[in-house]
């Protein structure tokens, strides 16, 4: 009866012990979405199977439906390691504890763009016109891009998509007159489909994608960043960059996020409206 209780217990204690295991050993890395969530999951696969490698766990790709969501499930610590916009980056570090990690080298621009034949050249052209589109209330391109109309004395209804290449097609379409979007997304859209449209503004330069870590993981913080600093030197990471046109990896500027605190407040009043 006694190696039959003993048994009965080292059982339940392996039970209990499994969820915290497969838990701990789970590395969820959230990637905004910037475009569809089939290009994300594709485009995220070597950097995934590098740090499986390195970190010796699983590594799971994530994404949501928009950019709000995006910043509600960073901001409820679902992501171990969270990649998105500058603004968004800094919204995470200071009202959840995400720390800064390194970005792209490549410069990120937020651009307007409208039809190939257009006749658009400022923001007063849109007057008339069948509507602007973006990616999301909270996306920093669109936040970017609303300003720009702003300022050039224009106040017009959006509407948003899921991704860049949702964008260019309403536009080659016909169904919207501009839409907002990076630079990057612009470059990796198809040539048949750039062929289409052309970029009317663009912006300084900003903090583009940043990789932020969750605080929870300060611990590994050394190993983590010396896993995504092999994986750019790595045969997979430089023809990673090659392909998407990144450049590489580069250190967060001191002050860099500091730069977008303005749009970060946008974020924070945008998810405050809308959770009301």
């Amino acid at each position: 009866m006694r190696m039959l209780f003993r048994l009965g217990l080292w059982l339940s204690l392996c039970v209990l012990a499994l969820p915290a295991k497969a838990q701990e050993q789970l590395f969820r890395v959230g990637v905004a979405p910037h475009t569809s969530s089939r290009v994300i999951l594709e485009m995220y696969q070597p950097l995934r199977r590098h740090l499986e490698q390195a970190l010796g766990e699983t590594v799971q790709i994530i994404t949501a439906p928009d950019f709000s969501e995006f910043a509600r499930r960073a901001l409820a610590q679902e992501y171990d390691l969270a990649i998105t916009t500058g603004h968004q980056a800094r919204l995470l570090q200071v009202d959840a504890g995400y720390l800064p990690q390194l970005t792209y080298k490549a410069d990120f621009k937020a651009v307007v763009v409208g039809a190939r034949t257009g006749a658009i050249r400022e923001p007063k052209d849109l007057k008339s016109g069948s509507g602007v589109v973006g990616l999301s209330a909270t996306s920093l391109v669109t936040l970017w891009g609303q300003h720009w109309l702003k300022n050039g004395g224009v106040d017009l209804p959006m509407r948003y998509v899921s991704a860049a290449d949702s964008v260019a097609q309403l536009i080659i379409s016909g169904d919207a007159s501009a839409g907002f979007m990076s630079q990057t997304n612009f470059q990796n859209l198809s040539a048949d489909v750039r062929a289409g449209l052309r970029i009317i503004a663009e912006s300084a330069s900003m903090a583009g994608r940043v990789y932020m870590l969750n605080g929870r993981d300060a611990a590994r913080q050394k190993a983590i960043d010396a896993a995504l600093w092999s994986f750019a030197e790595s045969e997979a990471g430089r023809e990673y960059f090659a392909k998407h046109k990144l450049g590489g990896y580069r250190k967060i500027g001191p002050r860099e996020l500091e730069a977008v605190d303005a749009y970060a407040a946008e974020v924070r009043a945008e998810l405050k409206k809308s959770d009301k």
